[in-house]
């Protein structure tokens, strides 16, 4: 059994390592995507909640989880909460997530959780005819390949893979790749690679383009040409609790999320024709 695909499109924001710009990536595509006219949902799967906050949900607001809805306490739509941006939601994480792992380590469909709860969010929209219809779900994964980014991997059609544009970059990628072909071949067969979105780039410097190159040789055309610049805006969007687009819509960073959103609505158009 596999995502309905009568629903949102579902894809995991992955890379085990931090500090590559995994959720600044999923707040700020899920923005854009949100005002060219679709409906996102961010789903924020990391314990340190950092999605939820650079979103302006406060620790005291998260009362419905992305933890509530994994171990089956509550549905996708009961833990939705609406953000500054219209058409634009989040599933809030916080610490309990940290002790989900040994919680579901004698569960045989550990794997599965996320999965079954956006079937189920599927499968339930006609009894809710006045819920948000989400078109994007955007699930934010913490910086470890464990049973919170393999949940996110089973419940997702694709991979959006961030990697920074400094040494050390590739470092672990192969693992990831290795992880995302285990769960082709064990747990979601239609799961593939949407894109490498490459961060932190500085033109200015040797190693950036060195990098690139690089990563453009080992994804090939998976590497959108879209680059996300190194930009102090973007930087400290989060700390003011708001998307780049809205601390500072005019910013270069805020323009390559509006052209990285446009280049993967163009891969999904293709991917329907195809």
């Amino acid at each position: 059994m596999t995502v309905d695909t009568r629903g949102p499109r579902v894809l995991a924001v992955a890379n085990q390592k931090g500090g590559v710009g995994k959720t600044t990536t999923a707040i700020n595509l899920g923005t854009a995507l949100a005002a060219v006219g679709e409906t996102v949902l961010i789903i924020d799967l990391d314990p340190q909640g950092n999605a939820s906050t650079g979103l302006g949900i406060a620790e005291d607001d998260r009362v419905i989880t992305s933890y509530d809805v994994l171990t089956s306490r509550a549905t996708i739509l009961q833990a939705a909460l609406p953000t500054a941006v219209p058409s634009l939601f989040v599933v809030p994480a916080n610490s309990d997530l940290v002790g989900l792992e040994t919680e579901l380590l004698s569960e045989q469909n550990r794997n599965f959780r996320l999965r079954d709860a956006v079937n189920a969010l599927i499968a339930g929209q006609d009894a809710h005819p006045s819920a948000p219809r989400f078109t994007y779900l955007l699930v934010d994964c913490p910086p470890s390949l464990n049973t919170l980014t393999v949940n996110a991997m089973v419940a997702a059609h694709s991979v959006l893979v961030p990697v920074q544009c400094e040494f050390f970059a590739l470092e672990g990628i192969s693992q990831l790749r290795e992880t995302i072909d285990g769960v082709r071949a064990t747990l979601n067969p239609a799961l593939e690679i949407h894109g490498v979105v490459l961060t932190m780039h500085d033109p200015r410097t040797n190693l950036s383009e060195e990098v690139a190159g690089e990563v453009r040789n080992f994804f090939g055309n998976k590497v959108y040409g879209t680059i996300i610049p190194r930009n102090v805006r973007v930087a400290e969007a989060p700390s003011h609790g708001k998307p780049i687009l809205l601390y500072d819509h005019k910013c270069p960073g805020s323009q390559a999320y509006i052209a990285l959103a446009t280049e993967i609505i163009e891969r999904e158009r293709q991917w329907r024709a195809a």
